[in-house]
């Protein structure tokens, strides 16, 4: 079996010889042993712009009979930039429903996922983060039958139990130094590493796991 992945930023594949920043896509494979994972996922992409640079495409000669397509978008979504942004109830579900309807033309199995949480606190609490875009793809799933894990769900609950300062270490807080992309170090919220994207990966290999997606190693 092939699990392809259309996504962000969150889910790509980075150099590890470039940077310590590492997508949940790029360790998926760890916590499924026998499949065969395909990362499309691309950085600064939302459902918009991944489907008017014709990146849906580059499957098309590729995916089989029986494989998953994994579907993760909002983080550029919620971006206003003209090119990237999309609106949860119409726009955002609209491209979504693309993706479900090619998976389903080649005989693949179209999975939902919602996007992986920000590590934004505010007065010692996890704040909630990609809401709306999360209702609508909760809804669409709903409404075109398709399984749906919830990625959002699961992380917020890693983040929240390793607490204010401990869930640093799943994300890009760097010191000076330590990252040679960020050599002025970063506080970024947004992007994992290693520590965090494996973490995500496991509750997501879990999820297909226990949705009867994949088999069970």
């Amino acid at each position: 079996m092939n699990i392809f992945i259309c996504g962000d930023s969150t889910a790509q594949t980075y150099d590890p010889a470039q940077t310590l920043m590492v997508g949940w896509g790029q360790l998926l494979g760890d916590s499924l042993p026998g499949v065969t994972i395909r990362n499309h996922a691309k950085a600064g992409r939302s459902t918009r712009s991944f489907l008017n640079e014709g990146r849906l495409r580059e499957l098309d000669q590729c995916i089989q009979p029986g494989d998953l397509l994994l579907i993760q978008f909002a983080h550029n979504d919620e971006n206003e930039k003209p090119e990237r942004h999309t609106e949860p109830w119409t726009s955002y579900t609209d491209n979504l429903s693309v993706f479900v309807r090619f998976a389903r033309q080649h005989s693949a199995v179209p999975v939902l996922l919602t996007p992986i949480c920000m590590r934004i606190w505010e007065n010692g609490m996890l704040q909630e983060t990609h809401g709306e875009y999360r209702e609508a793809m909760h809804a669409l799933a709903q409404r075109m039958e398709v399984p749906l894990i919830d990625a959002y769900r699961d992380s917020f609950r890693i983040v929240a139990a390793a607490g204010e300062e401990g869930s640093k270490a799943f994300f890009m807080h760097l010191a000076p130094g330590e990252d040679a992309r960020y050599p002025e170090g970063l506080r970024d919220n947004a992007h994992t590493r290693r520590a965090g994207a494996a973490r995500f990966a496991e509750s997501i290999a879990r999820g297909l796991i226990q949705a009867g997606l994949v088999p069970a190693p």
